[in-house]
């Protein structure tokens, strides 16, 4: 017998900042704008939200073109950004550079997490009623931000890992929201690329259902985030530091 069942959308998605192509992001064509944020916040391409201007949408025929104008006053950044992500030349020393640019100092993480690992297991638990493409398709993150007792206060959802906290921490910042010694919550692995997306936001912990790799924890380390990970109903793992 045939039945029908919901499949999660993934769409080419091209940011263009200040008229500079930037990235294509393989993505829920679902609160862009979050995206647009919470991506330029995690390059450091802005600090705040007034740094944006302006964020259009078009549809393209392959995907969709995210137009973002960026404030005169960090414009410069995104020029610098792509002028080391690409590189034109083999030698050495452009390999080293960026290399460097790569693994970037990452912030200290200020905020102090005001909660317990009961606080996560209540989130944990509720997570599932908080992503409403996730039940309908079950192939898409989640990224959750919750209070400090476990209580889920707002979830972004994509198909990318990467793209789902973005559009939470995107979410946060054009809110005007902070962590308030709450945690984030991520269904998937701790790669080390949400351990700073975490810390240059100001998450005081982060905890995901699956494991991290090395440079996660050491990536970790050196913002001072405590890490909770292969969150499960009832387990959960702390690193020793």
């Amino acid at each position: 017998m045939a039945i029908e069942r919901a499949i999660a959308s993934e769409t080419p998605i091209a940011i263009e900042f200040n008229g500079i192509g930037y990235a294509v992001l393989m993505a829920t064509p679902a609160d862009l704008a979050d995206l647009a944020y919470g991506f330029a916040l995690c390059e450091r391409l802005i600090d705040r939200a007034a740094d944006i201007l302006d964020v259009d949408a078009h549809p393209a025929e392959n995907g969709i073109l995210l137009r973002v104008t960026l404030a005169q006053a960090v414009a410069d950044r995104v020029v610098e950004r792509v002028r080391h992500r690409i590189s034109e030349s083999s030698c050495g020393l452009c390999g080293i550079e960026n290399l460097e640019q790569a693994l970037r100092p990452i912030p200290r993480v200020s905020a102090i997490w005001q909660g317990d690992d009961a606080a996560i297991f209540r989130a944990f638990a509720a997570l599932d009623d908080h992503q409403p493409l996730n039940r309908e398709t079950r192939a898409v993150h989640g990224a959750a931000a919750c209070s400090a007792l476990g209580v889920p206060w707002l979830v972004r959802e994509d198909v990318g890992r990467h793209n789902a906290f973005d559009k939470l921490i995107g979410a946060m910042l054009r809110a005007g929201s902070g962590w308030d010694g709450g945690f984030a919550l991520l269904t998937s692995r701790c790669s080390y690329e949400l351990v700073e997306k975490a810390a240059l936001s100001g998450c005081p912990l982060l905890a995901t259902i699956s494991a991290p790799t090395t440079l996660a924890m050491q990536r970790a380390e050196a913002a001072g985030l405590p890490l909770r990970v292969l969150v499960r109903s009832d387990a959960l793992l702390a690193p020793i530091k």
